[in-house]
């Protein structure tokens, strides 16, 4: 067993079963390891537990979607080491600029224009010219990211399902779906990022996470920006 509780596959991995390692600095060199080769890694984020894959990886982002059971309609985000990762693959706003300012590293997520320079899988933005990205509040992802560039992530979970808080609800919600678990405890947050659209304008709330519509109405007003124009639905 893990210190955490989950079992460690790394002698005897059964095949229904990831390999689990503890996120320590061996356990993020195993999962960068993983990424590289093209698998799928588990992690904790600042907010729940994410399955993610290298962006470089063919056919990666799909394998997310089938992991999850999750329709390609849905686009997903990447998840940065920086701040200036996300001027490498989108176009960032003056609004953009503040509300990342402001809110990174934390659980906010923005959708950008893409850049027209830059090759992103379609699927990435679901057939649209746009990406979404985050700094997340948490070591790991950010340390994974440095090490393979932004890195396409989703909850790591069966669409429909609860997020996942700790290692071994991702155990057993996807078993060996994913090829490696980064085991760091249960995560502090227990909703998803806030998602804030700057593609269009006003910029739109798309979904409100851990951090309020309010709080991104008070982060643009001080900039003397215009608000977004609500949750959208």
């Amino acid at each position: 067993m893990t210190e955490r509780g989950v079992t460690d596959s790394t002698t005897n991995r059964r095949a229904d079963r990831p390999r689990v390692v503890r996120d320590d600095p061996a356990g993020r060199a195993a999962a960068i390891e993983v990424l590289r080769a093209g698998g799928i890694v588990a992690l904790p984020t600042d907010t729940v537990y994410g399955i993610a894959v290298a962006l470089a990886t063919p056919g990666g982002i799909e394998r997310l979607f089938h992991v999850k059971q999750r329709p390609p309609e849905k686009a997903i985000a990447l998840l940065l080491a920086d701040a200036d990762q996300a001027g490498e693959l989108g176009l960032v706003s003056p609004a953009a600029a503040a509300l990342a300012a402001a809110l990174w590293p934390g659980p906010l997520t923005l959708v950008l224009p893409a850049r027209p320079d830059v090759p992103l899988p379609g699927v990435l933005g679901a057939g649209t010219r746009t990406v979404g990205v985050r700094l997340p509040d948490h070591p790991a992802p950010r340390a994974l990211a440095a090490a393979v560039g932004p890195l396409p992530t989703t909850s790591a979970n069966r669409s429909g399902r609860p997020d996942p808080l700790d290692a071994a609800t991702v155990v057993a919600e996807l078993g060996g779906a994913v090829d490696l678990v980064l085991d760091g405890g249960r995560t502090p947050g227990s909703r998803p990022s806030t998602v804030v659209d700057l593609t269009v304008q006003p910029a739109v709330v798309r979904r409100v996470g851990l951090i309020d519509e309010a709080r991104i109405r008070e982060v643009l007003a001080a900039a003397g920006l215009a608000s977004p124009a609500g949750r959208e639905g």
